[in-house]
């Protein structure tokens, strides 16, 4: 059996590539990792020339699996599961399942103008950031709303102490959005703020971010609220 590549960017930044890093991390799936540093998004900038060796879209996060290569997150853990089937990355009950991919795919598809507006960043204190964008977008109320009724209702209902009972894929994709609400200071009733507390204090989340401190990058085009580390 091959070993697993994960090809990621920048942790601090690449809310995309946190998430099968922190599924495969936290689930104990073995791989190797390869980080190709952002260094801009131009056809000719370092990054895009290195990931178009594995993916000619030019993003990551890319799985590869011997001469198999695995492109978007979703397609990734889809594939992990399937792969990987005695890691139960999806809940065992057939209703769970189709609940937490239901939840997957808003996720996947949805929520455009939290991922405009709060871009991951997890060394930033950008608090006061946040309860500007919060007075200016009710937009961005809206979506918040949204993620939070979601959280909410998979927790009363499943009895957590994940989403839909113990980790799986729809925790690892809702990783990031708990690094962003904690960066800009979203604030959140009870049963959701536990569930990030829960999240942030996983083994994976914690390496994760660990990783993301040690970066030390300033990457101006990553960074609208801020001119220097």
């Amino acid at each position: 059996m091959s070993t697993l590549q994960l090809i990621i960017g920048n942790k601090n930044y690449s809310s995309w590539s946190m998430r099968p890093w922190v599924l495969m991390t936290q689930k104990g799936i073995p791989f190797d990792e390869q980080m190709i540093r952002f260094d801009g998004f131009g056809a000719g900038s370092q990054f895009k020339q290195a990931i178009g060796v594995f993916n000619p879209v030019g993003k990551v996060p890319v799985l590869v699996d011997g001469d198999l290569v695995v492109t978007d997150t979703l397609a990734i853990a889809e594939y992990l599961a399937e792969r990987f089937p005695e890691h139960e990355l999806w809940p065992r009950d057939a209703k769970l399942r189709a609940w937490a991919r239901s939840a997957c795919a808003h996720m996947h598809s949805g929520f455009g103008v939290l991922r405009q507006l709060l871009p991951m960043n997890i060394e930033a204190d950008l608090r006061e950031v946040g309860a500007r964008l919060l007075r200016e977008h009710p937009e961005l109320q809206s979506e918040i709303a949204q993620v939070e009724s979601l959280w909410t209702m998979a927790l009363n209902q499943h009895g957590g102490p994940m989403l839909f009972g113990e980790y799986s894929i729809v925790d690892a994709f809702f990783t990031p959005v708990v690094m962003r609400f904690k960066t800009y200071g979203v604030a959140l009733g009870s049963v959701a703020t536990a569930y990030m507390d829960r999240i942030a204090e996983l083994p994976s989340t914690q390496a994760w971010c660990h990783a993301a401190l040690r970066e030390q990058d300033f990457l101006a085009f990553e960074e609208p609220y801020r001119d220097a580390r």
